[in-house]
């Protein structure tokens, strides 16, 4: 499967997904420096300019074949409210790493599950995976709640896994099989 040749809009109750384009830019420039956000992400940008880092980052999983993100838009509007996707995809074990983020004008709304439920789906239905992966730092106590409501499990936690700030972090690893 070729990931360029499937970004077809995916469209939930209030969501539409699409791909991200050079439009989006400034949409998340203030996703990824934004404090409440990048408190537990694991990158953030100071400008704009570097940011553009990022949205080649996003090109170049589809290019390469290593995942697919999508803009994650109000249906209505078409308002940018986040970007969710698959990274470090695993084709021989089938597998990717799962990431989101929203802006906090969309939290506590239920966005995140009505948009990972989808992205889920597509990574089963359309990559093939057998295996999908998030790693969430302990403290991130929303974001493990988040899994949970998407039926993740919680497989463990890796003691001193990264180091951020000066400081180590422990760092869950949460999964969700191919029923």
């Amino acid at each position: 499967m070729h990931l360029a040749k499937v970004f077809t809009p995916i469209h939930t109750e209030r969501l539409v997904l699409r791909e991200i384009v050079a439009s989006d830019l400034a949409s998340i420039f203030k996703g990824l420096s934004h404090p409440d956000i990048i408190r537990y992400y694991g990158i953030h940008f100071d400008t704009l300019e570097a940011t553009r880092e990022q949205m080649h980052w996003f090109a170049a999983l589809v290019k390469e074949e290593r995942g697919i993100w999508w803009a994650v838009c109000d249906r209505e509007t078409r308002d940018f409210l986040g970007a969710g996707g698959f990274n470090d995809w695993n084709k021989e074990h089938r597998r990717a790493e799962i990431g989101f983020w929203l802006l906090p004008e969309a939290w506590g709304k239920g966005f995140m599950k009505e948009a990972m439920e989808k992205i889920c789906d597509f990574g089963f239905s359309q990559m093939g995976l057998q295996r999908i992966e998030g790693f969430v730092e302990t403290e991130n106590t929303n974001c493990q709640k988040g899994l949970a409501k998407l039926d993740f499990d919680l497989e463990g936690t890796m003691r001193d896994y990264e180091l951020k700030n000066g400081k180590w972090i422990d760092v869950s690893i949460y999964a969700k099989l191919a029923r």
